[in-house]
């Protein structure tokens, strides 16, 4: 009997021993969810979302700003350039989502993806009738404007 708890003992020892080595090694080397990326990977996964973001305010700013081609009168018209707009705002942030790589830096991750959620969340409000003027639009308009200038400094 006093052998099977002097070997029960060696066995809780060692696997103790083991639990905290491995938790060391872990904590040096990072797990394996969070991959260590070099300064060119950042680098380059970096200018890639800003690129990105630059094509998606371009396209935003655009699609927004457009006037019907007839005028105000031009109801067909008026109709496209409201459709544009949203499908603009929506895709957009859509697109910017996949085109986040993993080893983009988290601040600007997380920035992208407050904005691109945004755009979404504008776009989608505005297909359901929201105008601009509503306070829960205003509101997202001007939460997706400091998103963007935000990223505007990022991505300097």
């Amino acid at each position: 009997m006093q052998i099977l708890l002097a070997v029960t003992l060696v066995i809780a020892l060692v696997a103790a021993v083991l639990s905290g080595w491995l938790l060391i090694r872990m904590m040096r080397e990072g797990t394996p969810n969070s991959p260590n990326y070099s300064g060119a990977q950042r680098a380059d996964a970096k200018q890639k979302i800003c690129t990105a973001t630059d094509v998606v305010r371009k396209g935003v700013s655009l699609n927004t700003n457009l006037q019907a081609p007839g005028g105000p009168e031009d109801v067909t018209g008026s109709l496209a350039v409201a459709a544009n707009a949203r499908i603009s705002l929506y895709d957009g942030g859509q697109y910017l989502l996949t085109r986040l790589d993993p080893a983009t830096p988290p601040d600007l991750t997380d920035t992208v993806k407050k904005f691109a959620n945004l755009l979404m969340d504008i776009g989608a409000n505005a297909t359901a009738g929201s105008p601009n003027s509503q306070p829960e639009q205003a509101a997202r308009l001007k939460e997706a404007d400091a998103a963007n200038a935000k990223l505007t400094e990022l991505c300097k």
